[in-house]
């Protein structure tokens, strides 16, 4: 890696981006009632508790997912690292219900609500600093070693690491995702090279 700048303790290495997605979270409806009770009881992988928490949880093997299943139907699904495990893991819920009778005759309709992406920016970071200069920044060392940043004019959230790496979170596309990290990217080296 070559150096960029070398300013006191702004010091940074200018890298290469490297970014995954790790976790798409989505919601649909199946439009049917759900009979959680019969569920737990026949399903295996099912977690129900009905005193703490109103939803069914069904965690599918392949691909490794878990959903949140309601009586009204309403359904959300987490742990997917892409959109074709997301639709996987909804005819894996719609396979399960036909066990129990239960048809779902429609092709649910899936809203990405989240997506979560980790990798690194390639480049060593002074959280201090960041934390001073960077608009719309949290940092508090004592209580969390990363630096949370709302990047403005998007809907991504980061977490910012002195080693360069990160968490975007709040994006709903890949493609925005990699457009956030970019412009962070694009924000950080202008702040550090000032």
């Amino acid at each position: 890696m070559a150096k960029v700048a070398t300013k006191g303790k702004k010091e940074i290495k200018k890298g290469k981006k490297e970014i995954q997605i790790v976790n798409i979270v989505v919601s649909t409806a199946l439009e049917k009632d759900i009979p959680l009770e019969k569920m737990a009881a026949t399903l295996p992988n099912t977690e129900y508790n009905p005193e703490q928490f109103p939803g069914l949880v069904l965690r599918i093997k392949d691909p490794k997912t878990s959903a949140l299943i309601f009586s009204s139907g309403k359904v959300v699904c987490t742990g997917a690292r892409t959109l074709s495990d997301v639709d996987l893991s909804i005819k894996s819920i719609i396979k399960s219900l036909k066990k129990l009778k239960i048809n779902v005759t429609i092709t649910p309709e899936i809203t990405v609500q989240n997506i979560v992406a980790s990798g690194s920016i390639g480049m060593a970071l002074n959280l201090n600093y960041l934390g001073l200069k960077l608009p719309n920044t949290e940092y508090e060392p004592e209580q969390f070693p990363g630096l949370v940043h709302k990047l403005k004019g998007t809907r991504a959230t980061f977490l910012l690491f002195s080693n360069g790496k990160i968490v975007c979170t709040g994006t709903r596309t890949e493609e925005e995702v990699h457009e956030a990290t970019d412009l962070l990217i694009k924000n950080l080296e202008r702040l550090l090279n000032a």
